[in-house]
């Protein structure tokens, strides 16, 4: 997952009095601002100077630059997410808040789907797409300023991500927080823990089985104690965007027969 925003293309005059040289410093500092690529530029035009104060000519050029959106900008812009209650929204939501200093509240979330979760109400600053519309489509159309995208490879040129690098972006709050982003666990009913601890034990050891023939990948921790940074990091962020009503700790999502199967 990753945020993503559309290019944005733009008209930039400068100039200089007298001097090509700082025309063209003014067009390469332009060239190297984050997120910012320059597109075409015009001849450099001479213009004679208006006034009473004697002076050389002006050297005028017109450049076409093409922009994507900073994290900061995002504040008071609207973004696509397939629901906000998703697990991956809670994270980018995150990132964004404490790696980039974004106030949360003052985006507009614009969603595709229901809450996934039964009985969540969405805040006031979410809003639902029109039916039958496409989050991609709607990006490129300017109707998004951003949007939380599944595609590792963003689907068209004109789109950029937000995070310049999400891959070392990534290990960074990894290395940071000492945690996994988790996204997906499985889970067992209570009821099932308590009525059958023995299929629940069988489960544990196929999972178990599983991942070592997988080789045991380190993105994959298996377990509830492996896990349990990655549970604590989550169950704050959690708890902090009101997707839960309050903060729950590690050892009350795990039944006794889970423990049990971890022996």
């Amino acid at each position: 997952m990753r945020a993503a925003s559309s290019r944005r293309s733009r008209a930039q005059q400068v100039g200089s009095s007298p001097g090509s040289a700082s025309v063209r410093r003014a067009r390469e500092a332009i060239g190297r601002l984050p997120g910012t690529r320059l597109v075409a530029a015009s001849a450099v035009e001479e213009t004679a100077p208006l006034g009473p104060v004697a002076q050389g000519p002006y050297l005028n050029q017109m450049l076409l630059i093409e922009t994507a959106l900073a994290p900061r900008a995002l504040e008071g812009r609207r973004i696509g997410v397939r629901s906000y209650s998703v697990t991956t929204g809670m994270w980018i939501r995150s990132i964004l808040a404490e790696d980039h200093g974004v106030d949360c509240a003052r985006v507009t979330w614009v969603t595709f789907e229901e809450a996934h979760v039964a009985g969540f109400r969405d805040p006031s600053n979410v809003e639902r797409a029109p039916q039958g519309k496409d989050m991609i489509a709607m990006l490129l159309a300017g109707e998004l300023d951003a949007a939380i995208v599944a595609e590792r490879a963003l689907p068209d040129a004109r789109l950029a991500s937000v995070i310049p690098d999400p891959a070392a972006a990534a290990e960074a709050w990894r290395a940071k927080h000492r945690a996994l982003q988790i996204n997906h666990m499985v889970v067992v009913k209570e009821s099932l823990a308590h009525s059958d601890p023995d299929v629940v034990r069988e489960v544990w050891r196929l999972l178990a089985e599983s991942r070592a023939a997988a080789g045991a990948p380190e993105l994959n921790p298996f377990g509830w104690q492996a896990n349990r940074r990655n549970l604590e990091v989550a169950l704050e962020r959690i708890h902090r965007q009101g997707l839960v009503s309050r903060r729950y700790a590690v050892d009350e999502l795990i039944d006794e027969a889970t423990r049990a199967a971890a022996d």
